[in-house]
C-alpha cells in the first residue's frame, strides 16, 4: 500500500503543501509540473519553484505572482454587509500586506467557470471546486450570509485557486492509495483581516476543521490557513501519528515567515503494509451468571462489535471470573460502551486502540448441488482462504440430515468433476 504522510506540526498553508509534494516528484516531473501550472490557464498567473532553508533544513518554496505581484494573502468579503477603504490580510505565515478597494471580487459562480475552463481532467475539476467549496461554505457560515454572497477579493482568489490546483494536480501524480495527515498545528493569538482582529484559528478556518484533531503549540500566529485546512479536509483519509511506512521520499513545504522552529510542512511517501485501527474493550467481571454473559455477548454483537470473547481469571479473594472483550470500530465506540456498562454488572472500561493486519474480504455465491451457497474468500499477502458460510451449510445438513463435513464433500465433488470437463 502506498502511504503519503504529511506532518503538519507547523499548521499547512497552500502554497507549503504544494511545495512539500513537488518535492516527492523526479526531476524531470518537477519541471513537468511548473509547465503545467504556468500553461494551465489560471488568468494572470504564475507559479516559481525558489529553493530555501529553515533551521539549517533545505526545502522547496512556492510563489505564486498575480500580474507579477507576489501576493502573500487571500481576502475573503461579503460586500453586502461589509464595507471598507483598506483590507489588512494574514495569510502562509507572513507579515500583513494593505490593498486598495478597488480590486475586483469575485463570487463562488464566477470562480467555478475559472476553474472549470482550465486545462486540466474532469476529476482536478472537480477536486479543486470541492476544496474550494470547502472554503467558501466556511466563509459563509462564518459571516452568517449565503455561499451565493460570498465575495472573493480577486488577487488573494487567484492566488488560491491556483494553491488549491497545484496540490489536486500534484496528489493526482503522486497516486497515494492513502493520505494520513498528524493533528493539525493551528497556531495561536489573532490575524489581521479586513473584519478586524480575530483569534486563531480564524472562525473560516476552525469550521473547516470541525471533527478534526488540531491543537496550539508555542507559536503564536496564524499557521493554518483556511486553504490548508480546506486542503487537508478533503484530501486526508486519517489523522494520525505517523504509521509504520518505508519512506521512499521526504519533502519540505516551506512557509515564509521564520520561527525558532523549522516552518514547514513536511511529506513523506512510501510503502506499509494494510492495517486498520480498531477498539479494544475490556472489563473484569466475577458476579454474573454465563447465561447473563452469553445475553450480553448477543447484544453487544447485534450493536456492530466485531468480535466479543471470555478469558477465564482468577480475581481477588480467589474467585473465578472472566475478562470480557469486545473489539469495535472507531465510530461504534460509545454505543458499545454503554451497551456494556448496562448489560453487564462492570464499573469500569480499560480501553486500547490496536493496529490490525487484514486480508482483503468478500463473497461469493455459487450454484452447488444443493442449490446455492455463500462462499468467504479472502486473499493477500499471496495468500488466497475460502470458507464456506456456516449457516448455508448447517442448514443444507439438517435438511439433508448430512454431517457439515459430508456437505462440503459433496459440494466439492461437485466441483472438481466441472473442472475435469473443462
Amino acid at each position: 500500500m502506498k502511504i503519503l504522510y504529511l506532518d503538519c506540526s507547523m499548521g499547512a498553508a497552500g502554497d507549503m503543501l504544494t511545495a512539500a509534494l513537488y518535492e516527492l516528484l523526479s526531476d524531470s516531473e518537477q519541471k513537468d509540473f511548473v509547465n503545467q501550472m504556468n500553461t494551465i490557464g489560471i488568468p494572470k498567473t504564475s507559479l516559481s519553484v525558489e529553493q530555501t532553508k529553515k533551521c539549517g533544513i533545505s526545502g522547496t518554496r512556492i510563489d505564486i505572482s498575480v500580474d507579477g505581484i507576489k501576493e502573500e494573502s487571500a481576502c475573503v468579503e461579503n460586500e453586502q454587509h461589509h464595507h471598507h477603504h483598506d483590507h489588512v490580510h494574514e495569510h502562509n505565515h507572513e507579515h500583513e500586506h494593505k490593498h486598495n478597494h478597488t480590486h475586483h471580487h469575485a463570487s463562488f459562480k464566477e470562480i467555478t467557470d475559472i476553474i472549470n475552463s482550465l486545462k486540466v481532467s474532469d476529476k482536478i475539476k472537480d477536486d479543486v471546486v470541492a476544496v474550494y467549496k470547502l472554503i467558501a461554505e466556511a466563509e459563509s457560515k462564518a459571516h452568517g450570509v449565503p455561499v451565493t454572497e460570498v465575495h472573493f477579493h480577486e488577487v488573494g482568489m487567484m492566488d488560491a485557486i491556483a494553491d488549491i490546483t497545484a496540490v489536486c494536480v500534484l496528489t493526482d501524480k503522486l497516486k497515494a492509495d492513502k493520505i494520513i495527515s498528524s493533528p493539525i498545528n493551528v497556531g495561536g493569538g489573532h490575524v489581521h483581516c479586513a473584519h478586524g482582529i480575530l483569534p486563531v484559528p480564524a472562525p473560516a478556518t476552525a469550521f473547516i476543521l470541525k471533527d478534526i484533531p488540531i491543537y496550539s503549540g508555542a507559536v503564536k500566529e496564524e499557521l493554518c490557513t483556511p486553504t490548508g485546512a480546506a486542503l487537508l479536509k478533503y484530501f486526508v483519509t486519517e489523522f494520525a501519528d505517523m504509521p509504520v511506512i518505508k519512506a521512499d521520499k521526504t519533502g519540505y513545504g516551506m512557509g515564509k515567515k521564520d520561527f525558532v522552529y523549522a516552518n514547514c510542512v513536511r511529506a513523506m511517501i512510501g510503502s506499509a503494509q494494510q492495517t486498520s485501527s480498531i477498539v479494544e474493550l475490556t472489563c473484569n467481571i466475577d458476579d454474573m451468571t454465563p447465561e447473563k454473559v452469553g445475553f450480553a455477548t448477543k447484544i453487544l454483537f447485534e450493536a456492530g462489535a466485531l468480535e466479543v470473547y471470555t478469558t477465564n481469571i482468577c480475581m481477588k479473594k480467589s474467585r473465578p471470573g472472566i475478562v470480557l472483550s469486545v473489539m469495535c470500530k472507531k465510530e461504534a465506540e460509545d454505543k458499545i460502551v454503554s451497551l456494556i456498562f448496562k448489560h453487564t454488572t462492570t464499573l469500569g472500561i480499560r480501553r486500547n486502540i490496536s493496529e490490525r493486519y487484514t486480508l482483503n474480504r468478500k463473497e461469493e455465491q455459487i450454484q452447488t448441488v444443493f442449490g446455492p451457497v455463500r462462499k468467504k474468500v479472502s486473499s493477500g499477502y499471496g495468500i488466497t482462504k475460502t470458507k464456506y458460510e456456516y449457516d448455508d451449510i448447517s442448514k443444507i445438513a439438517q435438511e439433508q440430515n448430512l454431517s457439515i463435513d459430508e456437505v462440503i464433500k459433496k459440494i466439492e465433488e461437485k466441483i472438481r468433476k466441472q473442472y475435469k470437463k473443462i
